[in-house]
């Protein structure tokens, strides 16, 4: 069972004092509205109307969707510019620059790196087994006296493969500081999202995203799913109007569509399926890794060349042969099936 934790007592203290900036959408958000400086005249661009006023600071229609669909309440649910926001607003929330320090468990996504080397917080790391897992023991052997969040990616990015359940709800439970759970791809897996486990884990924020599944990558649409007083440090720090009215608008637009989402899924999994096959059969290839995201990490000779090639020839993948245990590795996205041939032919062409 996991730990009784105090949030509070894990927020840096100019945190927990801040008196957030108050805007005009925090009183009122209807009627003749006088008070936020904004043009009246509305926006040059005709046939969108509103865009002259600002967006709701908090996101109650959309957050209720993304509510509903989780099996959580609105109350445990924030929405932010992408989870790259939320994944910046943790660390300012809990970690004192150049003194607390995060775990990560490469391989895994660079930017939880790259933001806490900007708020220079240390990082460590644990790595995953040879099988691309979680062992929760080492994990929790690398936590330091000052840790103060560990950052676990499932399904795992690069290598697209869920952790295990078990593994990280272990790690919450007995790790004293904030555990996030990064679930961009977690709608092309055959598990259920962890969301719910936030009412027993004080501790766990779940991360989401529209990029993948929703395929609105363009939009920035992030989600942080977690217990209800990590939530309002979240809105606490926040800019007042960070998710603007258009990427809102898209967003519920496509909650109303999850029949799309859901049959598009269904197709990426069969493609994903089929492009594991076909990589599989290639004499060249030296091991095809199983994935539960959307995309295929796979194994040949010489591969940063193989991906120069690719590219010569339009083909874009991803070099992840400079990650930890991935040497002479390529990730591809799964595409539509067209794309997929194309793929498969012209590396066909490169390495013969």
């Amino acid at each position: 069972m996991p730990k009784t934790i105090a949030i509070d007592e894990l927020v840096r203290s100019n945190i927990r004092n801040l008196k957030p900036y108050r805007s005009a959408r925090d009183d009122y958000d209807k009627g003749t509205l006088l008070d936020a400086n904004e043009n009246s005249y509305g926006s040059p661009i005709k046939n969108i109307e509103g865009l002259n006023r600002y967006p709701s600071p908090y996101q109650w229609e959309l957050r209720s969707k993304i509510s509903e669909l989780r099996g959580v309440r609105t109350e445990n649910v924030f929405v932010g510019v992408g989870s790259d926001e939320a994944i910046d607003l943790l660390y300012r929330i809990f970690c004192e620059p150049g003194r607390d320090r995060i775990l990560i468990t490469p391989p895994t996504y660079g930017m939880y790196s790259v933001s806490a080397n900007i708020h220079n917080i240390p990082v460590d790391q644990v790595l995953l087994t040879n099988d691309f897992d979680l062992d929760p023991e080492a994990v929790l052997d690398g936590v330091r006296e000052d840790t103060k969040m560990t950052l676990l990616c499932s399904p795992n990015n690069p290598t697209g493969n869920d952790l295990s359940v078990d593994a990280m709800k272990h790690i919450a439970s007995e790790f004293h500081g904030i555990v996030v759970i990064d679930e961009a791809y977690v709608d092309f897996s055959d598990r259920e999202s962890l969301a719910k486990e936030v009412a027993k884990y004080p501790n766990m924020v779940v991360m989401q995203t529209l990029s993948k599944a929703f395929g609105l990558a363009g939009i920035r649409l992030g989600i942080a799913i977690a217990a209800e007083d990590v939530i309002q440090y979240l809105l606490k720090v926040k800019a007042p109007y960070n998710v603007n009215s258009l990427t809102s608008h898209y967003a519920i637009k496509a909650f109303e569509n999850l029949d799309t989402v859901r049959f598009n899924i269904d197709k990426i999994k069969e493609e994903r399926d089929r492009l594991s096959k076909a990589l599989s059969m290639q004499p060249f290839v030296k091991k095809v890794y199983p994935s539960d995201a959307n995309f295929l990490l796979f194994k040949v000779e010489n591969a940063f060349s193989i991906y120069k090639k690719l590219a010569d020839r339009g083909v874009i993948v991803r070099y992840r042969g400079n990650e930890p245990k991935c040497d002479n590795c390529l990730r591809v996205t799964v595409g539509m099936p067209d794309e997929n041939d194309l793929f498969l032919s012209t590396l066909k062409e490169v390495i013969e």
